[in-house]
């Protein structure tokens, strides 16, 4: 997609790290050209009653490309993540092959680029295959442009390999992004372990096995200097955990998931695989903590840890089915729906910030200025809206929402000053 010469993005309140104003947006040759009251010429796009913002970032979305394109492609995600007014998405590793070689990257930014619907990031895996034994070729993959390292849907159960990892990023100046399990304690689990899982007869996921690498890599962050990220946290402790190392001014942040912020565990008593996730649905006080700490900045990103799946798979037993749900083209109205923050908040976990732990705030999540590359996007923050799954975007069809009723809504989304989603359709 090229840009298509001058817009003005008229009536809308802009919202970015400055706070709320009321102004007109114009766009040309792919970047902010005037920011003021009553701008005139080129393609005038009405965007009263709504916000334009600078585009979501996700730090946490599985385009399952290269190896899975039967649950999705890079292509369709991109596609999924621009209705949901994103313009950057990370791209998580755990592929087939994995991102722990150049080629690999290489292949998924050009996969991106082709699609040319938003920014495709790619992380890197810390450990060779995320097989948690060997570390992978960190510096390479950083010499190539990768600034975000994780071994998604593995923890590193090694403290020791961990620790090397932790040593060799901070020289390398890259952030490594943890997924908090420790793998003995969850073995056969499927939801929160909870007096709930105990009358179902369904295996328990305790709090502390993420609570556990939550710590010890607080620690070895304390240690080592490391700039350490935590991917999908879901407990209480676990937010508490990150409240503290913030206090003593560690390089730590967090995100959490819109389903982990609006669902709890008692989803699972219908034995719906489509609430089966990784770390689990947890408990209302849980969920009551989650909010808190991204109302009061512990928690510093909503990523939605997008993972589609194809419908067979999601059929299968709940012991069987795997982990994971859909959440790119409704984490916003999910957000809007479950947290009373304001807007400029809620644009700073969903956009500001995820660019900034993403190393990519230089392009996105960027104040509307003029000059800032226009990656941005218009919502209205009140219309409701119910999720329909033949309307869906991404090649998979797991979503919780479906009938459920939403409330904000992505009107357009534009890359690099060329609309992505106009009108709330996507754009081929």
């Amino acid at each position: 997609m090229t840009p298509t010469g001058r817009v003005v993005l008229q009536g809308g309140r802009v919202v970015d790290s400055r706070g709320e104003r009321r102004a007109d947006v114009a766009v040309d040759d792919g970047v902010v050209v005037e920011v003021g009251e009553h701008l005139v010429g080129g393609r005038v796009i009405d965007a009263t009653n709504c916000v334009v913002a600078p585009g979501f970032v996700d730090l946490h979305a599985h385009l399952r490309e290269p190896g899975k394109e039967e649950a999705e492609t890079i292509e369709t995600g991109s596609r999924a993540g621009a209705m949901g007014g994103y313009t950057a998405l990370v791209a998580m590793p755990n592929t087939d092959p994995p991102h722990d070689s150049v080629a690999v990257i290489n292949f998924v930014r050009e996969q991106g680029k082709r699609a040319g619907l938003v920014d495709v990031v790619p992380s890197g895996c810390i450990t060779l295959g995320r097989n948690g034994e060997a570390l992978a070729p960190m510096a390479e993959l950083a010499a190539v442009g990768v600034r975000i390292f994780t071994d998604d849907g593995n923890g590193v159960q090694d403290e020791l390999l961990m620790r090397h990892a932790m040593e060799y990023g901070k020289g390398l100046g890259i952030t490594l992004a943890q997924h908090c399990e420790v793998a003995t304690l969850t073995k056969g689990a499927v939801m929160n372990e909870c007096q709930c899982c105990t009358s179902l007869g369904l295996p328990g996921w305790p709090s502390i096995a993420e609570e556990l690498m939550v710590f010890r890599d607080i620690e070895l962050a304390r240690l080592t200097g490391a700039r350490m990220h935590f991917l999908h946290l879901s407990t209480a402790r676990s937010v508490e955990l990150v409240r503290a190392a913030k206090r003593d001014g560690l390089p730590i942040t967090a995100e959490v998931t819109p389903h982990h912020l609006a669902l709890d565990e008692t989803r699972l008593a219908t034995f719906d695989t489509v609430y089966k996730v990784n770390p689990p649905l947890r408990s209302p006080a849980d969920i009551a903590a989650l909010r808190a700490g991204v109302i009061d900045g512990t928690i510093d990103a909503i990523a939605t840890d997008h993972a589609p799946h194809p419908r067979r798979d999601k059929e299968l037993s709940l012991d069987q089915a795997p982990f994971g749900m859909l959440g790119l083209e409704t984490a916003l109205g999910v957000a809007l729906g479950v947290l009373q923050v304001d807007l400029t908040h809620l644009v700073r976990v969903m956009s500001i910030n995820p660019a900034r732990i993403a190393g990519i705030a230089d392009r996105h999540g960027r104040d509307i200025d003029t000059g800032a590359p226009a990656n941005l996007v218009v919502f209205d923050p009140t219309v409701a809206w119910q999720v329909a799954p033949d309307s869906l975007a991404s090649k998979s069809r797991n979503t919780p929402y479906v009938g459920m009723t939403l409330r904000g809504k992505v009107r357009h989304t534009m890359f690099n000053g060329t609309f992505t989603v106009l009108d709330g359709a996507a754009q081929r």
